[in-house]
């Protein structure tokens, strides 16, 4: 991947420059073609090591924020209001900071003269390329009423898949957490005491209980330190993130975990068809479509292969073959894709694919717990084990002791 500043022109005429990431230069003038922004200059550059503070604390717009804007949106375009009154309603009864002050910025920018979809683009931290591309086929094509029903659904759909996700991991992330307050409450409070309690007596003490103190004290003693690393460490995590080796290493490590990685890459795969067949629903062409949709996957491991299968359709491949070569589905899916490929209904077997993923999805989820609950127990097991040497050994050394005298 490499940095490009470019120079070009959006469909109002107006001159615009900016910066942009992609593979080659080639792939760089079909994102500018993609946002409404015809080319004049694409020159490479190396991007500055310094990190960027605010774009990395910097939050994208949560989903049910873009969801509950589309759909007014819907209402407000089915309505017949003008899109320039209706934009101004809504950024004023916007309680989001960020949503309301980009609303206002698009306000402006229709005011002079500017399209939708160039407008939308100029906030990628809020609309996706998906989102502004569908906003600009219902630009081109007149229906941007059926443009912001299609993307509501898609957005609802994507918002039930995160939440059944969130609500299987509550349990599990819920335990883990008062296992990390247990353990921190214990070394900083408890052992210390019976440290003191076994100070007093001068015995030998056990290798457990020595290993316990010898925690206790470190807790106790660099405690600033530990909470130090624990901040650097996850700054330097997302900063590592943001870096493209970064991200790629933890996408695919994602699809690897145990337990949970078959449910990432099956919620990626339905969230890859249901795009894909809004899009070429939408009437979007394949190949810009799949460019679209690497993006909204966000797994940059699925990224790459999907940008694969999509320099191997504009090569004169069929769908069915580059989805092959690309490793990511089932022989069942594949299947589907050819018959739909066969049939020119390609967005509703793209659909059903979706589906599919989905019902997997549910069923993984339904036993992520009973598959968790083993390894907690295990885990709680443990650590009460470790305790109860920790400190019971030493005191049944102490009252054999008292009760041989």
């Amino acid at each position: 991947m490499g940095f490009y500043r470019y120079t070009g022109r959006d469909g109002t005429g107006t001159r615009v420059t900016g910066e942009l990431e992609a593979a080659s230069e080639s792939a760089a003038a079909d994102q500018l073609m993609r946002r409404a922004i015809i080319p004049l200059s694409l020159e490479p550059f190396e991007p500055s090591t310094a990190i960027d503070w605010k774009r990395l604390l910097q939050r994208r717009l949560p989903l049910a924020e873009l969801l509950m804007f589309t759909r007014q949106m819907l209402s407000l375009t089915r309505s017949g209001i003008p899109l320039l009154q209706a934009l101004a309603g809504l950024a004023e009864s916007q309680r989001h900071p960020l949503l309301r002050e980009t609303l206002q910025d698009i306000t402006e920018q229709l005011t002079a003269g500017r399209t939708l979809s160039a407008a939308l683009n100029a906030h990628p931290r809020v609309f996706s390329p998906m989102y502004v591309a569908m906003v600009h086929v219902g630009e081109n094509t007149g229906k941007l009423d059926e443009v912001f029903e299609r993307l509501s659904g898609h957005l609802e759909q994507e918002q039930d898949t995160r939440r059944r996700i969130q609500a299987a991991l509550r349990y599990p992330v819920l335990v883990l957490g008062f296992i990390a307050v247990a353990v921190a409450v214990l070394n900083i409070l408890v052992i210390p005491k019976f440290a003191q309690m076994f100070a007093k007596f001068g015995a030998e003490l056990p290798l457990p209980t020595r290993i316990l103190i010898a925690t206790s004290e470190f807790f106790v003693g660099y405690w600033p330190l530990l909470l130090v690393g624990l901040v650097g460490g996850l700054l330097g995590l997302k900063i590592w993130l943001g870096t493209a080796a970064g991200r790629l290493r933890w996408d695919t490590w994602k699809l690897r975990l145990p337990i949970v990685g078959s449910i990432v890459t099956r919620a990626s795969l339905s969230r890859f068809a249901r795009s894909l067949s809004m899009m070429l629903r939408g009437g979007v062409p394949v190949n810009q479509s799949l460019s679209l949709v690497a993006d909204a996957v966000d797994n940059r491991f699925m990224h790459d292969r999907i940008i694969g299968m999509r320099r191997g359709i504009e090569g004169g491949d069929t769908i069915r073959r580059t989805a092959g070569s690309a490793e990511l589905f089932t022989p069942l899916v594949l299947q589907m894709i050819a018959v739909g490929e066969e049939t020119g209904r390609i967005d509703e077997l793209l659909d059903d694919v979706a589906a599919f993923y989905e019902r997997e999805v549910d069923y993984e989820l339904k036993g992520l717990t009973a598959k968790i609950e083993p390894i907690l127990l295990v885990l709680v097991a443990g650590m009460v084990l470790v305790l109860a040497l920790g400190i019971y050994l030493p005191m049944w050394d102490m009252f054999n002791a008292v009760q041989g005298r």
